[in-house]
């Protein structure tokens, strides 16, 4: 008898989980192979024929200096954002986790960025930072701030970033939340009689169980950073002089705007193969850290 109901259970939760497994396989799974097979091909994305070229698009690529300038671009911006969540969401985190009251209105608050949209969040921004930037400096006698710093090569990539930083703190603010809960007060408790100073206790006891949350913000915050478009894309277009010019609007310039609809593929799986390599190392450099870490 319970062997049946043990059965039946298990054939009741593969339906349920059917329909995502087969939005998923065809959005995603087949997308992606589709999308591998046509960066082989000469396909401009309205043609039914095309030819088969071999690896002749991810040779142009390679040889395209706007290609290596758009991927040193989004690896500033993907550090910057790294860094700035990382540390941001750390801070929060802790300092919410230690509050006695209005901890839930507080997390809501926190919270509130990640529910707007991130192109309606662009354009707010985008009205800051052409109207009230100027006048701070002009008040404050700044002359990085004497125009939007959007129209600066030099600074636009930085407040796109800030932008961004904004409001992807949310989650893993609430995810390392999570993780400090999971820490046993006892230790804490111990760490105190023993004389241990803040700062050990930080080190010693919180850190290493905080290695897996860590773990997961970093590859999210590494993949938001590579993957990023919709922030630089309603900001600026890429521009000034392409200081915005993130891997992700070169390809969707290639693909909507040049036609090139193969060349775009080819960017994608690059970028595919680049963001894997970095959630590997990431992952393989956590697991010797942490509380069961060698």
């Amino acid at each position: 008898m319970n062997k049946k109901i043990f059965s039946l259970d298990r054939y009741t939760y593969f339906l349920f989980s059917l329909p995502a497994v087969i939005l998923y396989s065809f959005f995603f799974v087949y997308a992606v192979i589709v999308g591998i097979n046509y960066s082989f091909t000469d396909w401009n994305g309205i043609s039914k024929s095309y030819n088969y070229i071999g690896f002749d698009n991810y040779l142009s690529l390679f040889k395209n200096p706007n290609f290596w300038q758009s991927l040193e671009v989004t690896g500033k911006y993907a550090l910057m954002l790294v860094i700035g969540v990382m540390a941001l969401s750390m801070i929060l985190a802790l300092s919410l986790n230690s509050l006695k009251r209005f901890k839930t209105f507080t997390k809501s608050v926190y919270f509130l960025p990640a529910m707007i949209s991130a192109v309606t969040l662009s354009l707010i921004w985008d009205q800051m930072f052409y109207r009230i930037a100027p006048k701070i400096g002009e008040a404050l006698n700044i002359a990085a701030l004497s125009q939007s710093p959007l129209a600066s090569p030099k600074y636009a990539l930085i407040a796109i970033v800030l932008v961004n930083i904004w409001q992807a703190v949310a989650l893993p603010t609430l995810i390392f939340i999570a993780g400090l809960q999971s820490v046993p007060d006892e230790l804490y408790e111990s760490a105190r009689i023993d004389g241990a100073s803040t700062f050990k206790r930080f080190r010693f006891i919180t850190m290493p169980f905080l290695v897996p949350t860590i773990t997961v913000n970093m590859v999210l915050a590494i993949k938001a950073g590579v993957t990023s478009f919709d922030y630089a894309y309603t900001l600026t277009g890429g521009g000034p002089i392409k200081a915005s010019n993130l891997i992700g609007i070169m390809i969707y310039n290639d693909a909507f705007q040049n036609m090139k609809f193969a060349m775009a593929n080819a960017e994608s799986v690059v970028l595919f193969v680049i963001i894997a390599v970095l959630s590997f190392v990431q992952i393989w450099l956590s697991r010797k850290g942490g509380v069961n870490g060698k």
